[in-house]
């Protein structure tokens, strides 16, 4: 069961933002003034703490992420960078990927996070007409996000964007044309959320008091089908729930998550789970900032807990994880991760009436959910994992 011959996947948490965007639920903070030479200091006492522990593993990619890793100086990712292919043997194609948001600031960065070594940017675009960014909190408009599109085309020889849809009064034919409008930009890779109520955001407090009211849930089958058809005709396929890409040019680093692979997880708030020995363990970090950046500096890491996972709660997160991707579960590999079968990890009845219904496909070597299936993936899951 020892994956420690597989390739790392390394993700860097920056935990600041210029502001709070109200449908987050991320490990997010505004600060007044940004605490940039001690929180970078900080991840690279980390990176070194955990490398040591580790050894000198493969590793395959790096996720700058946040927050906003774009609001950090191009130096330090440039000196993370260069830690982390020091104290690890990087994959010689190893995946860097930053999101970065459209405003003017951080789009005039974007070639200096390109000399860094970033060759994959994660653009946070969400929407492409202005009342709609105003609406979901963003800080650059339509103008800006289209030029910011068109800077990284011409720097980053990888780049993928988020648009979130689903949005209060949005019509089919509006989706269809805005994305569209994006697409014919950029049609590498691209991520499409529809937009959820998150326990815990302002648009939690304001959605219960009637200020807005979302698309119910025929329209937004409608919308996700109508992604589906769009991104399709400019050449992506859906090989996640959220996520469309051409072949080739799906995310390394987030298949690492959905095939059940490890990874470390760095700076507040990140988890991990990384193989030791023939343990798997659940990793996480101290989540408040300040609290994390002290911990770091008085012992070297921010971690918190580490929990050697038993092989049920290894399968269960392996079937979340993996059948949120269209290629599925490898059977083989799921007995190998987890220890266990596919019918000792799962209610035998569900698992019959999943396939019988065509929620699931089940070969001798996979299972995965059908485009069906990861409709309702949610409920199916909560049903089927033990």
């Amino acid at each position: 069961m020892t994956q420690s011959t597989e390739p790392l996947a390394l993700y860097i948490h920056w935990p600041f933002c210029l502001a709070k965007c109200p449908y987050c639920d991320f490990n997010s903070h505004v600060r007044e003034r940004m605490p940039e030479t001690r929180f970078a200091q900080a991840l690279r006492t980390e990176l070194a703490h955990d490398a040591a522990r580790l050894g000198r593993r493969k590793l395959g990619s790096i996720f700058f992420g946040g927050g906003t890793p774009s609001l950090m100086a191009p130096e330090s990712v440039a000196a993370l960078i260069e830690d982390a292919t020091s104290l690890f043997d990087p994959l010689p194609d190893m995946e860097i990927t930053l999101e970065a948001n459209p405003t003017s600031v951080e789009a005039s960065r974007l070639s200096a996070f390109r000399q860094a070594g970033v060759n994959r940017v994660s653009l946070g675009i969400q929407a492409l007409d202005d009342a709609s960014l105003q609406f979901l909190g963003r800080q650059h408009s339509a103008r800006q996000a289209l030029a910011a599109l068109e800077t990284a085309r011409t720097l980053f020889p990888r780049i993928t964007f988020d648009l979130i849809y689903a949005r209060p009064g949005q019509s089919l034919a509006d989706w269809k044309a805005e994305l569209d409008t994006a697409l014919q930009l950029v049609a590498d890779h691209v991520s499409l959320y529809q937009l959820t109520i998150e326990p815990g955001t302002k648009f939690e407090a304001l959605y219960r008091t009637g200020a807005f009211t979302l698309p119910d849930e025929d329209q937004a089958a409608a919308l996700y089908e109508e992604t589906a058809t769009v991104t399709g005709r400019h050449g992506l396929a859906g090989y996640e729930v959220s996520n469309y890409a051409k072949p080739g040019s799906e995310s390394r680093h987030n298949l690492t998550y959905w095939r059940y692979g490890d990874y470390l997880g760095l700076g507040p708030g990140a988890h991990g789970r990384v193989t030791q020995g023939t343990d798997l363990f659940a990793t996480r970090r101290h989540r408040a900032p300040e609290p994390w950046a002290d911990l770091v500096e008085r012992t070297g890491t921010g971690q918190t807990s580490q929990e050697a996972l038993v092989p049920l709660e290894r399968a269960r997160e392996m079937l979340l994880m993996g059948l949120r991707v269209s290629e599925g579960l490898t059977l083989p590999r799921f007995e190998a991760r987890t220890g266990l079968t596919l019918e000792q990890a799962t209610d035998p009845t569900i698992l019959a009436a999943a396939i019988e219904e065509g929620y699931l496909q089940r070969s001798a070597t996979t299972l995965r959910a059908t485009p069906e299936g990861r409709l309702r993936l949610e409920a199916l899951l909560h049903a089927l994992v033990l």
